[in-house]
């Protein structure tokens, strides 16, 4: 499995694309091999401010519910609210139009935390 080399990961298998204090925010294709059918996705609603840890987005599955949480501080700027729609976007095209929150960061820094995909696909290897 390959993972873009343009984009950041952390050990939740979330993927954040930075560009400055702005990040767009996912999950991985590597997360999506554990989830079967998606019923429903709850995501944060725009003007949200969120801390390191909080809720990104609650997943429900015909298995149960999971909770994937935000790895960067910041408000959100913008939510895909077309998942709500079409959570199967999430499985489908996890890097282009399964993207979930658009981020105003709030410390830069905490980017310096994550993983490039080099390390993102060391630690994949490592889980298997």
């Amino acid at each position: 499995m390959l993972f873009p080399e343009e984009l950041l990961y952390n050990e939740d298998h979330v993927w954040i694309e930075a560009d400055g204090d702005l990040a767009t925010i996912g999950i991985t294709e590597y997360l999506h091999g554990d989830m079967q059918e998606i019923l429903s996705i709850e995501i944060p609603e725009v003007g949200t401010d969120l801390e390191t840890g909080d809720t990104l987005v609650t997943i429900e599955l015909r298995q149960g519910t999971v909770e994937i949480y935000v790895p960067l501080s910041g408000e959100v700027l913008e939510a895909n609210q077309d998942l709500t729609d079409s959570p199967d976007w999430l499985s489908s095209s996890p890097y282009e139009d399964g993207w979930i929150i658009r981020l105003k960061l709030a410390d830069v820094e905490e980017l310096e935390d994550l993983m490039d995909a080099d390390d993102y696909t060391e630690f994949v290897q490592g889980e298997e």
